[in-house]
This record gives structure tokens, sequence and C-alpha cells, in this order.
């Protein structure tokens, strides 16, 4: 299980003064400010709320694993009730697609009473009905976990910015924990999983995805989920090379709190 001293000790340490300037948000409303993030979209579910994900693969869009489970209910929700909305802005898509298969990491659990420990595993794939293959809606390359200090940007879509995602190109990872990346980008409902971008060799890479936001001492927080070992979990199971997991997921009371750290409820889309 996760420990929540380890991550708590982290976010208290990084929660003094002098932490690097962020950018602020920039919202890309234009043709012109969404080129090159075309492939990031919004995740409409079932017809009850909606999360981001991103094309990394032309028939492949990485996101939180939790964004696939009805929160009421915990019941997973069915693929052919999800639409990708590839470069969603101001009432159209660069590419509209329905998905045909989900695939949630197997240590992921919805209901796991230790809320850090679903973090680590906060990671799912969506298999689209058909590609995009589209010279404009390019897939992003992932690539290996940040480190303290890294600076990272984030392009996410959320309650206040559904219609537009918005972009953050500077914000830095604050702290890690083994699957869990403690960062200082600015987050909201719908922001989840949303891509964590790091700058290598001159281009935008997913180095985590966000899975929950958070308050210590009055900071607000996001925290990702690490990507190289559980996406290379995830990829081998939707390529058939390890079988997929049996997923039988309840719902259990989960406190908004953890020692010193807030969860700001809902954690998800």
């Amino acid at each position: 299980m996760r420990s929540v001293l380890a991550v708590l000790a982290v976010l208290h340490c990084l929660a003094a003064p002098g932490a690097a300037q962020e950018s602020p948000l920039q919202r890309l409303q234009t043709g012109d400010q969404s080129r090159g993030w075309q492939a990031v979209g919004r995740l409409d579910l079932g017809g009850g709320g909606f999360c981001t994900g991103t094309l990394i693969a032309p028939q492949r869009v990485l996101t939180a694993g939790h964004c696939l489970f009805d929160r009421a209910t915990g019941a997973r929700i069915a693929p052919e009730t999800i639409t990708f909305l590839a470069g969603w802005r101001n009432g159209r898509a660069a590419a509209y697609r329905g998905v045909r298969r989900i695939m949630t990491h197997p240590d992921y659990a919805f209901a796991a009473e230790d809320r850090l420990d679903r973090v680590a595993h906060d990671l799912a794939l969506l298999e689209l009905d058909q590609p995009i293959r589209l010279a404009s809606i390019a897939p992003f390359e992932t690539d290996v976990n940040p480190r303290q200090g890294d600076p990272v940007g984030v392009v996410s879509y959320a309650q206040d910015r559904a219609e537009a995602p918005s972009l953050q190109p500077l914000c830095h990872v604050l702290g890690t924990e083994p699957g869990i990346v403690v960062l200082s980008c600015d987050v909201d409902f719908g922001s989840s999983g949303a891509p964590i971008f790091a700058m290598r060799g001159g281009i935008a890479r997913i180095v985590s995805v966000v899975s929950a936001k958070a308050e210590v001492d009055g900071r607000k927080v996001a925290l990702g989920t690490e990507l190289a070992a559980p996406l290379g979990v995830l990829s081998a199971m939707m390529d058939g090379a390890l079988p997929p997991a049996q997923v039988s997921p309840g719902l259990r009371s989960l406190s908004a709190s953890t020692g010193g750290a807030k969860f700001i409820r809902p954690d998800g889309p």
C-alpha cells in the first residue's frame, strides 16, 4: 500500500516559499493557438461528465483509470457510451471517434481505501472504433518518468473551460514517490487524464497523467501517475501479450482527507 506519510513529507517540504514561478493558463481558442495540441481531446463519458484524453497512437487514447468508472455506483462505464473529441474547441472537434475497448491497469482499484495508492495505478488505454490518421492530429510520444524540479506543462479541459482546452506551458515537478508525481500544475474537475508534458529534444512528450488535485497547508497541487511501468503493462494487455485483469469494482466511502493532505473531491471527472 502506498505510504501516505512519505508523500505528505514530500508535499510539506515543498510547501515552503521559493518555488519556481508558474505560468498562467492560456486558453486555446483559435486554430493557430491549438496547432500542435489537437491530439489532446475531451472524453465524453456516457452522458455523465467528461475527462481529458490524449491520442498516443492512431487508435489509442491515454487517460486516467478512474474516468472509466461511475462515481455513484462504482460500475465500469460501457465503452460504447464514450466519445473522444480530438481537439474539441468551441462546439467542434478535429475528429470524432467512438470507443471500442477500454483497458484499466490491473492493479488499479477504484474503491481502494488508500487514495494515494489509487494514484499510482490510475491509468487507462482506450481503443477507438476507428484510427485517427490526420496530419493535423499527430499522436504524442511518451517518455521516461520526470524528476523533482523538472519543468513541465499541461493541456486540459475542466469544468469552467469545457468548450476549449487550456495550456499551462510551465509548471514544475515538486517531488516524486514510487508511482506518483506531485506537481504545481493548475488542474480542476475535468482535468483528470490530462497529459503532463516535458520538452525532450525540442519535442513535447507525455511523462505523466493527471489523477487528482489536492491541498497541502492551503497550497493546491496536482497528483499525477508515473507512466513508464504501468503504460507498458497496459500496452501489453491491449496487444494480447498479457491477459486482461478481471475487474469487479465496488464503491466504499472514501475520506476526503488523509492526514495533512486534503483530496479535493471529486478527484474524478
